[in-house]
């Protein structure tokens, strides 16, 4: 069993690259998209071609917020599957490769629509901006088909239980349980939207959509699709970092258990997108916002983990003082510096939600471009570098090949190229939203407003940051095409962190998914059911669709 398990099986990897691939192209488009965008912005570009902006907003979302992300965390979450449960059966790959194709060909038929100027209508495609059918089916095959890959790892996951009652299932497999389990509940909202509200609506079957409930259950999918993009961040922090730098895991348990308050505290919190919103009562707003600040313990938990074992590492190579342990960690290691400055820039990124889910707080950021640098430090940061830091190892690993210094190097440069972007980029985005720069929106100076054109240097230090952001795109997709294609044959570990001896052993109720799943849906229905039927019983006439936006 452990000669099978110390590889990922040949089949099983084609599979996981496969949906690596994809991301990667998302990546290098989409991060175009955004270039452009940042250029436009500053008032010193303009468009060619008839290219319009908002048609640029909407390849921008859509390829890199949906589109790369769920590729990669496909693709790495079969990988761990295969590598820590065992290679998978036949038909869990088949069903894999299923997915695949169903999501990769209902992103062809939305790039499509957008790519023809018939879907610009960003990547939240809030109603009732109306796009071309093709756009939301497209949105529904890459949501049904990331279902199935889903159902397929549970199955996997399920036999692997019945080979072994009685015992913890492997942190890894664990972790990408936990992060499908919360993919599929949070997807049920966009799923019902796109299907009951807007294809019949974008096909003409209806004439008006109900806008409060098709933003009211986006927002139910739109916040746990965050800690979606989280949760195999911090499945690399927790077991993959512990591995790399030599050091253990703190704790299997603590480990476990934050992922359950994930899945509890992430998606019945929706409102706090919506607290501007006319037609919800505060008391609901209030109690969403109360369990969006619950997901800050959790949080807390993965960072007292990690530098926990950070400096219990350091400790055993003799470091002494509060702070020596710092020095010791292997900073000239690109799969741990990635995810390490990840780490770091989701302290004020952390700070920054807290903000936004604050009533009297969010009524000085919301819809302002503030909200957009937060959304960039999380996804665009945290979770990115740490995608960029898994990639350093999974793709050699995958593709039978080893990362050479050279790309090492180059990939040390490459995340601190990211990090200098995003620090332009972001904090002009927070300065400019403070000053009421909205987001969402293309260059004007609003009839050369005093208060638009004190927003205009932060929109060239955004342009800036965004210019410096595409050269390490650049450089990120010249190392994953080495490590995929041209780096030298041999053999790349992949790294799984033992825990601490000292660690208390792991209570078997944290295995219970059925009594999880259950709170879940419990803590839905109580977060939901009466805003609902409140929404249902109250609504207004409805709204005809806008086909443009100019």
């Amino acid at each position: 069993m452990m000669k099978m398990e110390s590889k990922v099986a040949p089949l099983d990897a084609k599979l996981s690259m496969a949906h690596i691939y994809v991301a990667f192209i998302a990546l290098a488009l989409g991060g175009t998209a955004g270039l452009l965008q940042t250029l436009v912005r500053s008032g010193q570009f303009q468009l060619p071609a008839g290219i319009g902006y908002y048609q640029l907003l909407t390849v921008h979302g859509v390829l890199l917020g949906l589109v790369l992300t769920t590729f990669f965390i496909v693709g790495f979450l079969f990988a761990g599957l295969s590598k820590t449960s065992g290679t998978l059966s036949d038909k869990v790959r088949r069903s894999g490769w299923i997915g695949f194709w169903l999501m990769t060909f209902g992103t062809s038929l939305t790039a499509s629509a957008i790519l023809t100027g018939k879907a610009s209508v960003l990547y939240t495609f809030y109603a009732p901006l109306m796009a071309h059918p093709t756009f939301y089916i497209g949105l529904a095959l890459v949501v049904v088909g990331s279902w199935v890959s889903g159902i397929a790892m549970f199955i996997h996951f399920a036999k692997w239980k019945k080979q072994h009652p009685g015992k913890a299932s492997p942190l890894l497999s664990y972790m990408a349980i936990a992060t499908m389990i919360l993919w599929l509940i949070a997807t049920l909202g966009v799923a019902a939207t796109v299907l009951i509200q807007y294809i019949p609506w974008s096909l003409g079957f209806v004439d008006t959509i109900d806008v409060l409930i098709s933003r009211t259950l986006f927002w139910y999918f739109g916040h746990p699709l965050v800690y979606f993009w989280l949760l195999p961040a911090y499945m690399a922090w927790y077991v993959i970092i512990p591995k790399i730098i030599g050091g253990k895991i703190f704790s299997d348990s603590l480990a476990r258990l934050s992922f359950v308050l994930f899945l509890l505290f992430s998606i019945p919190v929706g409102f706090h997108h919506q607290l501007t919103e006319p037609g919800i009562a505060p008391s609901w707003k209030y109690l969403q916002v109360i369990l969006t600040f619950l997901v800050i313990i959790p949080s807390l938990m993965t960072a007292f983990s990690m530098f926990a074992t950070f400096e219990m590492y350091g400790r055993s190579k003799g470091a002494t003082g509060l702070f020596g342990w710092f020095r010791k960690l292997p900073w000239g290691d690109a799969r741990f510096f990635a995810p390490f400055m990840g780490m770091l820039i989701f302290i004020p990124a952390g700070a920054g939600g807290i903000i936004n889910a604050s009533h009297q707080l969010n009524q000085v950021v919301h819809n302002t471009i503030w909200v957009t640098g937060h959304f960039h430090l999380t996804v665009a940061t945290t979770v990115l570098l740490t995608f960029f830091g898994i990639a350093y190892w999974l793709i050699p690993h995958l593709t039978g090949r080893i990362m050479t210094k050279a790309m090492n190097k180059l990939a040390i440069v490459q995340t601190i190229v990211w990090v200098i972007g995003m620090t332009f980029m972001s904090s002009a985005m927070h300065f400019a939203g403070l000053l009421g720069a909205p987001r969402r929106s293309s260059f004007s100076t609003y009839g050369d407003s005093a208060q638009a054109l004190d927003w205009i240097p932060y929109q060239v230090a955004q342009a800036v940051g965004g210019s410096i952001l595409f050269i390490g795109i650049i450089l990120i997709i010249v190392i994953v095409t080495n490590l995929a294609f041209f780096a030298p044959k041999g053999e790349t570990e992949f790294p799984i962190g033992e825990v601490e001896e000292a660690a208390e052993k792991t209570p078997m109720i944290l295995e219970n998914w059925k009594l999880w799943v259950g709170i879940i849906v419990v803590l839905i229905l109580v977060a939901y059911t009466v805003p609902f039927i409140e929404m249902i019983q109250h609504a207004p006439p409805g709204s005809k669709g806008f086909n443009h936006l100019l």
